[in-house]
C-alpha cells in the first residue's frame, strides 16, 4: 500500500512544500503541503511534475570510469582510490591553484557544499566555481559594501509594504519568493496597494502591474540614475533617514545634481512624466523592490545593481519594515570575500576575485585554456551541468577535454558527465537527507530538512558521504579514536563530549570537522547529510541562536539539541528563529553602523551612464540588428534539472518569441523554423509569435538542449553566447543583451 508522505520542491529555490503519494518506491501524485509554513499549499507547475526529475531513463546508478572512450563499472572503493589520488598527485606536481569545485547543491541540496568546500581546502585550493556567482556576483559585492558583508543580503519584505517594485524580474512565471504569483497578484488587486514593473517586455508580471515602465533594453542603469536624480533635484530624498542611517552620501550627491534626467529618461525611450510620477511614489509609499536576472545579466550589471540601491536608500527603505532588508539565516549562502586582501585569490588568467567565496563559471574556459603553469588541471562538478547551464557551450567543451582530471557527480548522465573521466552516482534529494539554505523569510527563519522518501536502486550515495570517502583516500582525515566511534552509538550529548575533548587534544580535527561528523554520529544517523546539520545546530553563532530564542526555544547548552529534534520532528518545516524586525540595521557590519553608499570603485562607471555614451552605445550593429534575451524562466523549464522532455509533452516549449511587427517585416510565419546568429554561433528554431515581446527583442528560453534516451530535445540557447560577453567586474554574463540577427530559411 502506498503513502502520503511530506517533503519539499528541488526545482527552484522557494523549495514549496509538498506531499508526495509513494507507491513501490515511485512517486505517483504531488500535492502542495497546507501545513508548510512558508508555502501554505501552494505548488506550481514544476512541483506537480517533480517525479519527472526523481524517474527517468538517465539515472546513475554505479560508479563509472571511461576507458578507450567508454565508461566501465568500477567499485566505490576503486572510483575513490584513483580519484583520489590523482587530485592528490595533479596538487603535488602543480600546485592548489590547478584544482577547482564547481558545485554548490543548486536549487534543492546544499549540504554537499559543506563537504565539496572542506575537500577543497584540505587541497590547499579556493577555487569554488558556482551558480551563485553566475548570476549574482556584482550584487552581492555591492551588499558586501553597502552592508558591511557579502552575505548581508538585502531582501524584499513584502508582508509590510504597500508597493512593491519588480526590476526585470517577472515573478508570475520565476517566483524568486514565496508564493510569488499569490504576491503579485495581491498588490496589483489589493486597491490600498500598487505593483510596478519595471522591464522592456509586456511580461506576465508586467500585464497585471498597476504600472509598467517598458524600457528600452539595456538602459536599466541609466533609468536608476535618472530616478535618483530627479528626486535629489527636487529635494524629495529622505533627509532624516539618511542624516541617521545612511553614511556616503555627500559623497554621491554630485553624480547626480547635475545629470539630465529628461535626456536620459528619452533615451530609455520612456515618458518623462510619467517617470517623474513613479519617482513621487517612491518617497511617499512604503515600498520594497525585487531585482533579479533582467538587471543582473544585463548590460552594467554590478552598477545597475547599486544604483537601484542607492535608489534604495535616498528613499529611507532600507533596513525598515516594508523596505528591502537583512533576513536572518541558519547558514549563510557564503562567506565574505576582501578581494583586496593578498591573501584572497584571483583567477590566474582573467584576474576574477571571488565574491561570496565564489568565482564566476564564464571565467572557467579560459582558466584551463592557457599556459600558465598554475592553469586548471582538474575540476569536480556537482550537482551543476556547465555544458548547458554556463554560457559558451563550445568553449567549454573545448575547456574540459584539455583537463587532466574531470570527474562528475550527478544524478544523471549529463552532457558535461559524457565528457568526464569519472562519473559517480549521486542520490537525489528524496533518497537523502537534505536541506538549503535561501533566506526567503522575514522576520521568520524557517528551515526544512528533506528525508528519504525513496530507496535508491543501485549504489548511489549522499554527496557528503561521497566526498568523505575521496578525503579519506587523499589522506586528509586523520586518526579517529575509537572511543568517538562509541561515543556515536550511544546519544548525540555523549557523543558531543567525546567530540569536543578530541578537538581540544588535536586541532586537525576542527579542520575535518564534518568528515569526521560524517564517519562517526552519521554512520549511527544512517545519514553524513544529517550529522552536518546537526554539527552546524551545536556550532551556531551568537546571531543564530539570540534569533531561537525569540522564536521561543530555550536559552540552555542543550539550544542545538532542541533545534535539532524540532527539525526532525517536523518534516514539513518549521520556522527555528525569528529576526527583531525593528532592529535591522544592528546587522550592518559597516565601520560606522550605517549602509554606506559610496562605493569609489563605481564612480567612474556610474559617471560613464549618461545619456550621449548610452545613445551612442546602444546603435544596434547592422549585422545583429535584434536584442536578444538569452534564457527566460517560465513554467515549461527548471534550469537542466527535468531531463525527460515528456513533462513538457504537447507544448510548446522551446521556441524564438518575436514581435508580430518585427516577424512581418521579415516575412516570417508563427511556428516556422528560422536561424538565429549571433557572434558567438547559430542555431535554427521555432518562431512564436507574440506581443508579449518587446519590438526588436526575441527570447529563447533556457535549460533545453538536453540529450534524452539519444536525442537532443530543444535547443541549447548558450551555444548562442560567449563567456566573455560578461560584466567587465565580476564576469556575470550578459544574457539578457545578447545582439543577434534573424534569418529565415530558404525552402
Amino acid at each position: 500500500m502506498g503513502q502520503w508522505v511530506k517533503t519539499s520542491c528541488v526545482l527552484c529555490a522557494q523549495n514549496c512544500g509538498l506531499e508526495v503519494y509513494v507507491d513501490d518506491n515511485t512517486m505517483k501524485k504531488v500535492r502542495g503541503d497546507k501545513e508548510n509554513p512558508r508555502s501554505r499549499g501552494y505548488i506550481c507547475r514544476k512541483g506537480m511534475n517533480v517525479m519527472y526529475h526523481q524517474h527517468h531513463k538517465d539515472r546513475l546508478k554505479y560508479p563509472l570510469k571511461k576507458e578507450n572512450g567508454k565508461f566501465v563499472r568500477i567499485s566505490w572503493d576503486q572510483a575513490f582510490e584513483e580519484i583520489g589520488s590523482k587530485m592528490k598527485s595533479i596538487v603535488d606536481t602543480y600546485g592548489p591553484r590547478s584544482i577547482a569545485y564547481m558545485g554548490g547543491g543548486g536549487q534543492g541540496c546544499h549540504f554537499e557544499a559543506i563537504f565539496g568546500t572542506s575537500l577543497l581546502r584540505g587541497l590547499g585550493s579556493q577555487y569554488h566555481y558556482s551558480a551563485i556567482a553566475q548570476e549574482f556576483s556584482g550584487l552581492f559585492w555591492v551588499f558586501g559594501k553597502v552592508t558591511g558583508k557579502q552575505y548581508n543580503f538585502l531582501v524584499a519584505h513584502e508582508d509590510d509594504a504597500d508597493m512593491l517594485v519588480a526590476v526585470g524580474w517577472n515573478g508570475m512565471q520565476s517566483h524568486q519568493i514565496p508564493r510569488a504569483p499569490l504576491v503579485l497578484t495581491e498588490f496589483s488587486k489589493n486597491p490600498k496597494k500598487l505593483l510596478i514593473v519595471i522591464d522592456p517586455r509586456k511580461s506576465e508580471t508586467a500585464q497585471i502591474a498597476n504600472i509598467h515602465l517598458a524600457l528600452r533594453p539595456g538602459t536599466d542603469a541609466l533609468l536608476a540614475r535618472a530616478m535618483i536624480a530627479i528626486i535629489l533635484q527636487q529635494g524629495w530624498e529622505n533627509h532624516k533617514y539618511i542624516e541617521k542611517y545612511v553614511s556616503g552620501f555627500e559623497e554621491i550627491r554630485p553624480l547626480f545634481e547635475n545629470f539630465d534626467a529628461r535626456a536620459a529618461i528619452a533615451v530609455c525611450q520612456l515618458d518623462y512624466e510619467q517617470v517623474k510620477e513613479v519617482c513621487k511614489l517612491f518617497i511617499t509609499r512604503k515600498w520594497c523592490m525585487h531585482q533579479d536576472l533582467g538587471v543582473f545579466m544585463n548590460r552594467h550589471s554590478t552598477v545597475a545593481s547599486y544604483l537601484y540601491i542607492v535608489l534604495l536608500a535616498v528613499c529611507g527603505r532600507l533596513g525598515v519594515r516594508g523596505g528591502n532588508v537583512i533576513p536572518g539565516v541558519l547558514m549563510p549562502l557564503g562567506g565574505h570575500s576582501n578581494e583586496n586582501d593578498p591573501k584572497t585569490w584571483r583567477t590566474v588568467h582573467c584576474n576574477f576575485p571571488p565574491v561570496l567565496g565564489y568565482y564566476p563559471p564564464n571565467a572557467m574556459p579560459e582558466e584551463i585554456l592557457n599556459d600558465n603553469p598554475e592553469r586548471l588541471r582538474a575540476v569536480f562538478v556537482s550537482g551543476s551541468n556547465p555544458l548547458r547551464s554556463y554560457a559558451d557551450t563550445s568553449a567549454y567543451e573545448e575547456a574540459f577535454s584539455r583537463l587532466d582530471l574531470l570527474v562528475t557527480s550527478e544524478l544523471a548522465m549529463t552532457e558535461t558527465a559524457l565528457l568526464s573521466h569519472y562519473v559517480l552516482p549521486a542520490r537525489s534529494g528524496y533518497e537523502s537527507y537534505d536541506g538549503t539554505f535561501f533566506p526567503l523569510t522575514f522576520p521568520e527563519i524557517y528551515f526544512q530538512m528533506r528525508r528519504p522518501i525513496l530507496q535508491p536502486e543501485g549504489e548511489q550515495l549522499e554527496l557528503g558521504e561521497i566526498y568523505t570517502g575521496i578525503a579519506q583516500k587523499i589522506g586528509l582525515i586523520p586518526n579517529i579514536p575509537k572511543s568517538l566511534f562509541e561515543a556515536a552509538k550511544k546519544d548525540r550529548l555523549t557523543f558531543g563530549a567525546e567530540l569536543l575533548k578530541l578537538a581540544n587534544l588535536d586541532s586537525s580535527f576542527l579542520k575535518n570537522m564534518p568528515f569526521i561528523v560524517a564517519m562517526t554520529l552519521g554512520k549511527a544517523l544512517g545519514s553524513a547529510h544529517l550529522s552536518a546539520l546537526w554539527l552546524m545546530l551545536m556550532t551556531a553563532p551568537k546571531t543564530f541562536r539570540e534569533n531561537a530564542i525569540r522564536a521561543g526555544f530555550n536559552d540552555s547548552p542543550l539550544l542545538g539539541e532542541e533545534l535539532f529534534a524540532t527539525i526532525l520532528d517536523h518534516p514539513e518545516g518549521v520556522i527555528i528563529g525569528r529576526c527583531d524586525p525593528d532592529n535591522n540595521m544592528s546587522l550592518i557590519k559597516t565601520s560606522d553602523g550605517k549602509f554606506n553608499v559610496f562605493i569609489p570603485e563605481l564612480k567612474h562607471y556610474v559617471e560613464n551612464i549618461d545619456a550621449w555614451s548610452e545613445e551612442k552605445a546602444l546603435e544596434p550593429d547592422p549585422k545583429f540588428p535584434f536584442i536578444l534575451q538569452a534564457g527566460k524562466h517560465f513554467s515549461m523549464n527548471a534550469n537542466t534539472l527535468m531531463r525527460d522532455p515528456s513533462w513538457n509533452k504537447g507544448k510548446r516549449a522551446c521556441t524564438l518569441s518575436i514581435h508580430p511587427q518585427d516577424a512581418e517585416s521579415l516575412g516570417i510565419k508563427d511556428g516556422e523554423l528560422v536561424r538565429i546568429v549571433t557572434y558567438a554561433g547559430s542555431a535554427e528554431i521555432e518562431v512564436e509569435i507574440t506581443d508579449s515581446v518587446r519590438k526588436g527583442q526575441v527570447i529563447i528560453p533556457h535549460g533545453f538542449g538536453l540529450i534524452y534516451d539519444g536525442k537532443e530535445y530543444g535547443m541549447n540557447v548558450n551555444r548562442l553566447t560567449k563567456n566573455t560577453h560578461r560584466d567587465p567586474l565580476f564576469g556575470t554574463p550578459l544574457h539578457r543583451y545578447v545582439p543577434c540577427r534573424i534569418e529565415r530559411l530558404v525552402k
